[in-house]
This record gives C-alpha cells, structure tokens and sequence, in this order.
C-alpha cells in the first residue's frame, strides 16, 4: 500500500513530462527540442527528465504514441469515417514539429534492431485496423460498394498518407487532405464497378 503514492507520483509526473515534449516537439520539432527545455519546463534537471525514460527514443516513441491517442479521441472517435481520419490529416498541418517527428522517426524505426521497431509494426497494425473499420462502415452504409479488397485499400492510404506528410514537410503548399479526399473517390469508384465476367 504504501508503494502506491510514489508509484502514483511517478506516473502524473511521467504524463507531465509527456505533455510538455508534445507541446515543445510540436512547437520546434525533434530535432530543436531539448531535453534541457523539457526538463526546466516540468521542474527537473536532464537526468531526472531521463530518470523516467530509458532513452531518447523511448521519449520520442511516447510522445508519437500519446499524439496518436489524443487525436484518435478528438478527432476519429467522435467520427469513425475517413472523415474523421481526414480531420487528423488537417490538424497534422498545424503541429510540423510532430509531423517531423514521425516522419523521420518512422524512417529510422524501419531498421529492425532500432528501440522503436515494435512500436511502428503495433502502430501500422492499430491504424491499419480502423481504416479497415472505415471501409467496412461506408460499405454497410452503402457509400462504398463490396468490389474491394479491404486491405489493399489500407495499404494505399497509409502508404499515401505517410508519403503526403514528407512531401507536405517539403512543401507546405501540398494539400494533403484534398489528395487523400481523391485517392479515397477512387477506391470508392472502383468498390462500385461492376466486376468483369
């Protein structure tokens, strides 16, 4: 019993640090945040900042995984469409530095023996299911007809997805949430074709 107070300590502490580097990585990016900045701003010196964390990366990887679910709650929840997954898309436009974040870190997680390979696979796989979820929805609505295979679509838009948000990190011209509006007209138009004999 009494190891529950520190425990509990531990863990809101754990979450304000968490807090702090979303707004301070949204704010700059990865690779201006500092873990100095991070520590000052929840009260720790930079070994007490690491004291709740094994590394950087494990940071980074916490960082990208509250990210996803803040925005899985605000923005997908209320609306589990390709709506709602579009609605993710526009607020990416607002925070660059953890568009920056994911991308670059996504692309160092692909080495299998990076700390954070596990958590992009467990990423691609949760994500992967609610557009799967999302297909399915609009084909028992009727927006989207049964002539698709469900997981090829899924494929196309994370690849489109994850592709658009490097281009748009490029370019901020880019309207990511129109090209992906289109790619998703497509597959519709192809889910309704009539199939060939």
């Amino acid at each position: 019993m009494g190891r529950r107070g520190p425990y509990a300590k531990g863990a809101a502490k754990r979450e304000e640090i968490l807090d702090v580097a979303l707004e301070v990585v949204a704010a700059k990016g990865c690779r201006k945040a500092s873990n100095r900045e991070i520590a000052e701003r929840v009260g720790l010196s930079q070994a007490g900042l690491m004291h709740h964390f094994e590394s950087r990366e494990e940071l980074y990887q916490e960082v990208l995984r509250q990210r996803d679910l803040r925005d899985h709650e605000r923005f997908f929840v209320p609306d589990p469409t390709f709506g709602g997954f579009l609605a993710v898309i526009a607020h990416n436009t607002s925070v660059p530095g953890l568009v920056r974040l994911y991308v670059e870190f996504s692309a160092e997680a692909s080495i299998p023996e990076h700390p954070a390979h596990a958590f992009f696979l467990e990423r691609y796989a949760w994500v992967g299911d609610k557009l799967a979820g999302v297909i399915e929805r609009a084909q028992d609505s009727g927006e989207m007809g049964r002539n698709i295979d469900i997981q090829i679509a899924v494929d196309l838009l994370l690849a489109a997805a994850d592709g658009l948000q490097l281009q748009w990190l490029n370019d901020h011209g880019i309207d990511m949430v129109a090209r992906l509006r289109r790619l998703w007209q497509g597959i519709v138009a192809v889910s309704q074709a009539p199939q060939g004999g």
